[in-house]
Order: C-alpha cells, then structure tokens, then sequence
C-alpha cells in the first residue's frame, strides 16, 4: 500500500451556537487541512496519483470555504461549523472527486497549531 498525504489552508469564520465560551462569539481561524489518500496500484510512472492533481481537488473542496461566515454555508445551516464537522464536510465532498485507483484515508482540520480534529470512515 501506497499512502500520500497533502496539506493546504483556509480562512474564515464561525461561531458555535448554543455553546457556552468565547467560541459562541464570532471569530476566525486560519484552517490547515491535511489530507490523506491511500491506494496499491500506480501509474505507469511510478505514481498513485500526482500531488498536483490531488492538491488542486482539495483546493477545489476548500476553496468554497475560504474567507467565508461558515455558518452561512448550507451544509452548516442547521449544523455548528466545528472542526469536527468541518472535517466531515471537506471528507464527504472529497470522497467521490478521487480516481477509482484512490482511497481517500482520513482529512485533519486545525483551528490552531495545537488543536486538530480528524475524520475517517
């Protein structure tokens, strides 16, 4: 098995309703997202999928939140935009933009350089 990882960045802000601090108020983060794929088969070239190629689906995926009130995005309407959940937003949106020969692993989302939250299936 063959597992690549790639990492990219977003900003923007929300708030979490009904909770009971500061992240109630309004705020932003500067988001890193880190993305991993896995898969057994490459290319002719030696490749699973090129890095170019996987950097500009997650790009494409995290592009919709970039610089945005995430609260006002759909997929978070009725949902708070917490790293949790953001997570699993970029994961289900990434999921099925990948090759056949890709399996996407698991996407981390930082809020900070010492706070992550990870999902997988």
């Amino acid at each position: 098995m063959h597992r690549l990882k790639v990492i990219d960045d977003f900003s923007s802000a929300h708030q979490l309703r009904g909770y009971q601090g500061e992240c109630e108020e309004l705020h932003g983060h500067n988001w890193k997202v880190e993305v991993e794929v896995e898969g057994e088969k490459l290319d002719s070239v030696g490749l699973l999928i090129d890095f170019k190629e996987l950097k500009q689906l997650v790009h494409t995926v995290i592009g919709e939140l970039d610089h945005r009130f995430l609260n006002d995005i759909k997929a978070f309407k009725d949902t708070n935009p917490s790293s949790e959940l953001i997570a699993r937003y970029i994961y289900s949106e990434l999921k099925n933009k990948l090759p056949s020969q890709v399996t996407l692993v698991s996407v981390t989302v930082r809020e900070s350089e010492n706070a992550c939250a990870v999902y997988f299936e």
